[in-house]
């Protein structure tokens, strides 16, 4: 039996040319903050879905989902173009296991991002577990040009509520900013900046590391997060460093 139901588009809110997140009202079973939904749109004579990740916390009333339209996709460009009060397919079942049950003990928490893989992050963020569990918070989001950080909005909300407990690190790759770092991620752990950024640092006894992206990103990550002494979560073997791939 097919578990498509359908849901209808609150807003469509466009960043850039290219990213756009959509709220959605729809009646899905409950999810854990850090797992996906499926998408969905009728197109030629079947419904085409791809998994995405909640923005959204848990106990908010709208779904929200973050994107990016990829010309050559099937899904994400029409999925662009929706206006409010049009009718989406949403998978009624949810998914996945990048969530703070499967991550062990810990005082700092670390979350690294790389364009909209920051969308797991936020629904984390804005629940409460991270910070019962939690003394220092850290997210960090890279992108190509700084018009791609978005939900800034919610990242100053956040430190308003926690203040020094929670700080957002911007990476801008691709242009000049009087306020991100530059570069990579692998690379500003490898040669310490992102750790003066923030005045903390990555070991293996009190740090934990959520980090979500393309499959690059991540192993080159992973293996300069090995070099501080940092090994891969694993159920049977209990580590820092807890992966998700976004590709």
């Amino acid at each position: 039996m097919s578990n498509w139901i359908e849901g209808k588009i609150v807003e469509n809110k466009h960043w850039t040319d290219l990213l756009y997140s959509l709220r959605v009202k729809a009646d899905i079973d409950p999810f854990v903050a850090g797992q996906y939904g499926r998408l969905g749109l009728q197109i030629d004579d079947q419904i085409v879905g791809r998994p995405y990740s909640f923005v959204n916390a848990p106990h908010e009333p709208l779904l929200e989902f973050y994107s990016i339209k990829v010309s050559e996709g099937p899904l994400s460009p029409k999925l662009a173009e929706l206006n409010t009060g049009d009718s989406i397919y949403i998978d009624k079942r949810v998914n996945g296991f990048f969530t703070l049950n499967e991550v062990p003990e810990g005082r700092d928490m670390w979350m690294l991002a790389t364009g909209t893989a920051l969308g797991p992050f936020l629904s984390i963020l804005n629940s409460q577990e991270v910070w019962e569990r939690f003394e220092n918070v850290v997210l960090v989001h890279a992108v190509r040009f700084k018009n791609e950080l978005s939900y800034q909005d919610t990242s100053a909300e956040l430190k308003d509520i926690y203040k020094d407990r929670f700080q957002m690190v911007p990476f801008v790759s691709r242009e000049h900013t009087d306020f991100a770092l530059t570069g990579r991620i692998p690379a500003a752990i490898a040669n310490g900046k992102l750790e003066d950024k923030v005045n903390m640092q990555f070991t293996a006894k009190h740090s934990q590391v959520m980090m979500c992206g393309n499959p690059e990103m991540l192993i080159d990550t992973r293996n300069a997060l090995k070099d501080k002494g940092l090994k891969k979560n694993l159920r049977r073997s209990p580590g820092q460093i807890t992966t998700e791939s976004y590709w």
